[in-house]
Formats: structure tokens, C-alpha cells, sequence
């Protein structure tokens, strides 16, 4: 009886140890097989697990090292096969925890290009955060790629790549 309850006792002590699964999805510390190199793969968190047919927030990040030039705009391309839909207005850009105003955001559904336009532009060095809001997930899970550029102001208009997230909608 003495080894019996002894043994409860330490499988009780052993499951009230295990940590509690989040609902958060976030960028594994390992990626194989992506087609991505390591540095170019970007953090990201989802705030509601990424449950497909869905609604979610995405939490897009850069970090501050690879913001190497100021930003005057965003732009997010993402794969045609991506059915999601974004809320265009419930976007925001956070730098250092603090909200940025957003001046303008543009969503072209053919292109598959999400524009967020801040009204100042965000320094160099800065880490970012991109909120997307009351997003629809895909009715079907898959794993989508999306591409970070942004335009620096006063450069000449192209874009500039500086990273994918990887998000995973089971």
C-alpha cells in the first residue's frame, strides 16, 4: 500500500510539473526543408493557434537587426494559395511595445500584396511589430509563406526583401 501511494504521489507531482500547451503559435527555433535560409526566416506569432477557417491575429515581427534602413512602407506578399482575408482596418505597427500611427493600408487581393503605409517612418534599427487583426484563416490548413519588403523613404522606389515568416495553419 506504502508503494502505491508513493508512486501516485510522485506521478501527480510528475503531471502537475508538465507546462500548460499554449494556444500561441510562434516560429520554431529549427525549420527543415523550407526552401528559406535561417537568417531570412522571421519571427511571428499567432495569437489564437492558427486553427484553420478561423479567426486569428497575426503577430508579425522583424527584428531590430534587420532593419538596417528606415521604413516608410511595408509591403507582405503571400502565395496564391492562401484563401485568408485581412481587416484592413485593424492593422497596427508597434515599435519598442508603443503603437505607430498608420496612415493608410492598402490590400490587392489579385497581387496578393498586404501595403501598410506608417505616417512617420519607422528609424532604422528599430525591431517592428506587424498586428494583423480579425484575420480569416484558410478553411484549409497549409504552410504559407510570407514575404517581407519594405520602401525606404526618399530611396528609389523599389522594395527591399528582408525576410519570410512561415506561418502553419493546421
Amino acid at each position: 500500500m506504502r508503494r502505491l501511494l508513493s508512486a501516485l504521489a510522485v506521478t501527480g507531482c510528475v503531471i502537475a510539473a508538465v507546462p500548460t500547451v499554449s494556444l500561441a503559435q510562434s516560429l520554431p527555433g529549427f525549420t527543415l526543408f523550407s526552401g528559406v535560409k535561417s537568417e531570412n526566416q522571421l519571427p511571428f506569432r499567432l495569437d489564437f493557434g492558427g486553427q484553420s477557417n478561423s479567426w486569428d491575429r497575426y503577430r508579425l515581427r522583424i527584428p531590430a537587426q534587420k532593419m538596417k534602413l528606415a521604413a516608410a512602407q511595408f509591403a507582405i506578399t503571400y502565395p496564391e494559395y492562401y484563401k485568408g482575408t485581412f481587416d484592413t482596418k485593424d492593422i497596427e505597427i508597434q515599435v519598442k511595445g508603443k503603437k505607430v500611427p498608420v496612415s493608410e493600408v492598402k490590400w490587392d487581393r489579385e497581387a496578393r500584396l498586404l501595403e501598410i503605409f506608417p505616417e512617420e517612418p519607422i528609424p532604422a534599427g528599430s525591431g517592428v511589430e506587424l498586428i494583423l487583426s480579425n484575420v480569416r484563416n484558410p478553411a484549409f490548413g497549409g504552410t504559407y509563406y510570407f514575404n517581407c519588403q519594405i520602401l525606404a523613404p526618399g530611396d528609389v522606389p523599389l522594395l527591399r526583401y528582408l525576410g519570410t515568416w512561415i506561418l502553419s495553419i493546421n
